[in-house]
């Protein structure tokens, strides 16, 4: 079972149909909507600052959410995957946002709605991504425009897919 803890007296709130894995980690002033999932190792941890998630977002293994005390929450839109092993701290990440494998997202950043942040990508604190940006690199920068199918195949499908997935598990 996860480890759902509260702190501080802030007990951690779950919209309908959320997958929490075994080992995953939710703790304190953490608000999540309808739809999602936090997967095994995933760390949310809501204890110096509050932490805001929308809908059918999922949180993939070994990743970290976290804030700074005093200073910086963190707000994730709707339709968002933060992938593999990535740290998203203190920032704003909209909606319809893809956050790739290993990637780092710093205090006070925004994450534009319809972005794509490369796996690996170190996104610097305080950086703005307009909308529909592709970026990469450390520190990221912004190689082009989110397309069609960077949307549709990438963006949209593994959102998709973690519900579809999250499925095999509440059956199993």
């Amino acid at each position: 079972m996860a480890i759902v803890r509260t702190l501080n007296g802030f007990t951690p709130s779950f919209g309908k149909e959320t997958f929490l894995a075994e080992t995953a980690v939710v703790i304190g002033d953490v608000v999540m909507g309808d739809g999602c999932s936090v997967w095994y190792n995933a760390v949310v941890r809501g204890d110096v600052n509050r932490i805001r998630i929308g809908h059918r977002v999922n949180i993939q293994d070994n990743a970290t959410l976290h804030c700074t005390y005093q200073k910086c929450g963190l707000t994730i839109g709707d339709d968002v995957s933060i992938g593999h092993n990535a740290v998203v701290h203190g920032c704003t990440v909209e909606s319809k946002v893809l956050i790739g494998m290993g990637a780092i997202v710093m205090d006070q950043a925004v994450i534009g709605t319809g972005s794509v942040i490369a796996a690996g990508a170190v996104v610097t604190q305080g950086t703005v991504v307009p909308p529909g940006s592709l970026m990469a690199g450390v520190p990221a920068k912004r190689i082009g425009a989110v397309g069609k199918a960077l949307a549709e195949g990438e963006i949209e499908r593994i959102a998709r897919n973690y519900g579809l997935y999250a499925s095999w598990y509440k059956e199993g």
